[in-house]
């Protein structure tokens, strides 16, 4: 039994990496003044966020079109005998949603999962569905493993600026100001579907500080602590075109946990254009026992 492995964009795989791991990604459209841009594709982080810069641009994300997605699962089954695709989470998107309806007509051969990943979270998932499929496990079950373990992840983000928040109707332009006036960076949550106020810190350094606490707090109360003989989670990191301030972030957090190995990625074009630039993210994940043993380097 042969399974394909196929993502979308939003989970940071580059199609060049998509390649070097022998998995599909599906790139994520974007319509910038009008004009269809897709993410790895035609559209760069570099030249994103240029346009993201620039008040005259209106950028909008979109769903890939239902062409675009069948016409790679019709490719890949061609090669293989069942097919597992993982795009972002259903509760930030309505992509999910319109695949698992498209599946309908495979007859068993498309599973769509919809276990509330994102970003490194959602590339760690696409690492357990490739051990799986490795293993010899069918598209059903991998299908199920993953959804059984979807709440066992956390994103802690921040951001730079409140503008794309409140451009996203996300905070209103009265908090935003008040915010921005007094330093505050406001720390997000991604749990399972939702999006949520985590807290509220007085300049970028103690938001950072926040997140660090919220993943040590997580692996004391859901992954046994934090020590190397106990290595049941993953943490991880994202950001939004500031990788020298990244870079900082990332020693801080790997000298609070010196036993993890600590990936960092840029955040995927779909997120970015909601937060903006300037924005840190650290995730924790807990490991699958059936999953990915190791990050490829």
């Amino acid at each position: 039994m042969s399974v394909a492995i196929v993502t979308d964009s939003n989970s940071g795989i580059t199609q060049s990496r998509a390649e070097k791991l022998g998995i599909s990604v599906l790139p994520m459209p974007f319509t910038i003044d009008g004009e269809t841009f897709y993410e790895d594709i035609n559209l760069t982080q570099e030249s994103f966020y240029e346009k993201l810069a620039d008040p005259g641009v209106e950028i909008h994300t979109s769903q890939p079109l239902p062409g675009d997605i069948m016409s790679l699962w019709d490719r890949l089954l061609k090669e293989y005998d069942e097919l597992v695709f993982i795009p972002m989470s259903s509760g930030l998107s309505g992509a999910c949603e319109s695949a698992t309806l498209f599946a309908k007509d495979y007859n068993g051969r498309v599973q769509v999962v919809n276990n509330q990943r994102i970003s490194v979270t959602q590339y760690l998932s696409v690492l357990d569905a490739m051990q799986m499929a490795k293993d010899g496990k069918d598209a059903v079950y991998i299908k199920r493993r993953l959804e059984e373990t979807k709440f066992d992840s956390n994103i802690f983000i921040t951001v730079d600026t409140m503008k794309y928040l409140k451009k996203g109707g996300r905070v209103t332009p009265a908090a935003a100001a008040f915010a921005e006036l007094l330093g505050i960076k406001p720390v997000l949550r991604i749990y399972g579907e939702k999006l949520d106020a985590f807290a509220k810190a007085r300049g970028m350094k103690n938001a950072r500080k926040i997140m660090i606490k919220a993943v040590m707090d997580d692996l004391e109360k859901n992954y046994g602590g934090v020590t190397p003989e106990n290595p049941n989670a993953w943490i991880g990191m994202a950001y939004t075109a500031n990788l020298a301030e990244a870079e900082e972030f990332r020693a801080e957090v790997m000298e609070a946990f010196p036993s993890y190995h600590i990936d960092m990625y840029p955040l995927s074009l779909s997120v970015s254009c909601h937060i903006g630039p300037g924005a840190l993210a650290v995730t924790c994940t807990g490991m699958l026992p059936d999953g990915a043993k190791s990050i490829p380097g």
